[in-house]
């Protein structure tokens, strides 16, 4: 990882500096990997367990893999609708030519022309 120093004030350069030094502390903090390995391996043996038993096959770096919990199957999503393609019955009807509309989906034609008449939609009504 490069850092372009050359555009940074002195100021920004002191917290680079200070950053830095913060984490080269808590690296210098921890235990080695191949140690927590082994405290790891350690602790499940002493339970009756491997580490391949609890984390699945290793990665070969010497790091346990978490073995991810299995998803519950989900049921597949319907894109239709639960009443697509159900009779309804009609709740408006055209008192002259007798043709009928449910109430759902868009205005028909014949009630269009009507309420451009100045009619309404109750004026329908079954």
């Amino acid at each position: 990882m490069a850092v372009d120093l050359d555009g940074l004030s002195p100021k920004e350069l002191d917290a680079l500096i200070s950053k830095a030094k913060q984490r080269k502390q808590t690296l210098a903090k921890r235990s080695s990997q191949a140690e927590v390995s082994k405290a790891l391996e350690a602790t499940a043996r002493k339970h009756g367990w491997t580490l391949s038993e609890l984390f699945g096959a290793s990665r070969g770096t010497g790091a346990p893999k978490v073995a991810k919990a299995a998803k519950p199957a989900a049921a597949p999503k319907s894109r239709k609708s639960a009443t697509k393609g159900t009779k309804v019955a009609a709740k408006y009807r055209h008192p002259e030519t007798g043709q009928t509309w449910s109430g759902r989906g868009i205005l028909p034609k014949w009630m269009t022309e009507e309420i451009a008449k100045g009619r309404k939609r109750e004026d329908f009504a079954i």
